[in-house]
């Protein structure tokens, strides 16, 4: 089996290494990016299979980030992370094509569940 490729974003550097680190442990390859434009970049370069995206983030939102990743890869399979109890946010996301939201702190069972979910799918 191929190794799955995953792009987690967020511009919280904690979030970014536990992650990352719960990814690898499950056999993903991993890539990190503290920024909609680094994201961007690196999915050029990467072509991750997954990538788990921040809404809220400076300079680029998870939604703009979105919509340019959505120019790039209509298919790779989009988790967008929120901390917003305001869910509409990522109901917005799920339109502009994000497969789904969760929320911080992320269950992380959750999201292994998720990914071995749609991994299942390809």
């Amino acid at each position: 089996m191929n190794t799955k490729r995953i792009l987690v974003v967020d511009d919280e550097p904690d979030i970014c290494e536990i992650l990352s680190r719960f990814l690898k442990e499950h056999g993903y390859e991993v890539k990190t990016a503290y920024n909609g434009k680094s994201a961007i970049e690196i999915t050029k370069e990467f072509s991750p299979h997954y990538i788990l995206l921040d809404i809220i983030m400076p300079e680029m939102s998870g939604l703009e980030t979105l919509r340019e990743i959505r120019e790039i890869d209509s298919h790779v399979t989009v988790l967008m992370i929120t901390a917003l109890h305001d869910l509409s946010v990522a109901r917005d996301a799920i339109k502009i094509g994000a497969t789904d939201y969760i929320t911080k702190p992320i269950d992380l069972k959750y999201l292994a569940d998720f990914l071995y979910e749609h991994s299942h799918r390809q």
